[in-house]
Parts: C-alpha cells; structure tokens; sequence
C-alpha cells in the first residue's frame, strides 16, 4: 500500500510553509509506504499532493509520485493497484500508436487513459483497488475516486478555509488548519458497531469518500 495526502486552499489566503506542512502530513503515512516520498506544490493554484511510496510495480524512480501526465495537465497521487493495467496499455498503445511510455507502473497506465479517454472511461476500463486524488491543472479542478469495493481508504473535508485530503486521519491532523471536533452523530454507530460507516468520521466536517465515486471539486 502507499500513502497519498495533501491539500488545496482557498485562493484568498496564502501557502506559507507549505513545503514543511506537506512534509509533516506524508511523513505521517511512512508505514504506508517507506520506500520514497514525493511532493508536490503549486503556488499559483494554493495546491499541494503528497505520496509515500510502496514500491511494488516499477521499482525505479519512473514510478515516483506524485506523478505527472506527459502534456503536464495532470498530477496523480495514486494509491493502489490496477490488476489489467497491461491490457490498458494495449489498448491504449493500439488506440494511440505516438505513445511513448516513460516506466512500466499502473499509475502512470491510469494517468495516460486518464489523458486519453477522460477520468470516467478510464476507471470505467480499470480493475483495481485504489484512491487518489487528481489535479487538471487545464480545468483547476480537483478530483478523487476510490475503487468499487472500497478496499483502499480516502478522508477528505474542509476545514476553515482549508481542503484536507489523507490516506488515514493523522495525515489531516498534521495540517494546521485541521480542528479536530469530534462529530457527536457518528458516536452511536461506533458504540453500536464498532466503526462509523461511509461516509462519516469520528470527526465533524471530515468524510471518507464512498466506494466507487467521484469527488469533483
């Protein structure tokens, strides 16, 4: 598994240290992924994408998240493993034969579909488990899916002026902007079933996105 976080601002205020905070936040998710960590922060559009790397396919430094697409409009920090990632690319190499692919890993597979047939078709077209969040730096939209079955976890909310995204809590809670109230409404499916469903958190404003879904932002 790998570790994916990050966060977007609102526009009216400022990045600071975000460099620190982002380092803060996916050091959180070392137990994920010890292998590398990578980021990402763009100044002109209060973004930043954090990844800790598992290395499983592609063990080179072509498979370093966060990852960018060839023409430079995507940024993926992808958690997760895309089983027919190899008959993606067939298709895709078959589909558009001026494809020239850097590594062999899935996440740099799903970004090409991404880039070639759009963020629906593309998981439409992919087997896996997996979240990630991904930046159009076209549109300046913000983007998270999670796969069908839920099996890899993604939390995500606004606090004040501050959109949080994690692999886990303690990610969010390395964000200064983070609160940490609990939500008294999830208390009673926790007491009784020993969790809090999709798509709550123990704490308010905070949500974990539902299997197979799409958050545009």
């Amino acid at each position: 598994m790998c570790g994916v976080t990050g966060f977007w601002l609102d526009k009216n205020i400022t990045l600071g240290n975000a460099s620190e905070i982002l380092t803060r936040m996916t050091k959180s998710l070392d137990h994920r992924g010890p292998d590398s960590h990578g980021h990402f922060v763009n100044s002109d559009d209060n973004i930043g994408f954090g990844h800790s790397r598992l290395s499983i396919l592609d063990l080179s430094s072509n498979g370093h998240q966060p990852m960018e697409s060839l023409s430079q409009r995507f940024l993926i920090t992808f958690n997760g493993e895309i089983y027919n990632h190899l008959s993606i690319r067939d298709l895709l190499t078959n589909e558009f034969p001026s494809i020239s692919w850097r590594g062999t890993s899935d996440t740099e597979t799903l970004l090409m579909a991404i880039e070639c047939w759009g963020l629906k078709k593309a998981l439409i077209c992919s087997d896996g488990m997996f979240a990630f969040g991904l930046w159009d730096q076209q549109l300046k939209k913000l983007f998270f899916a999670r796969d069908r079955m839920g099996e890899k976890p993604l939390y995500f909310g606004w606090q004040g002026d501050s959109f949080l995204f994690g692999s886990e809590l303690k990610a969010l809670k390395m964000h200064p902007s983070f609160r940490g109230q609990i939500d008294r409404d999830s208390l009673s499916p926790y007491f009784r079933y020993n969790n809090i469903p999709a798509p709550f958190s123990i704490y308010r404003d905070i949500y974990k996105l539902a299997p197979g879904s799409i958050l545009t932002l």
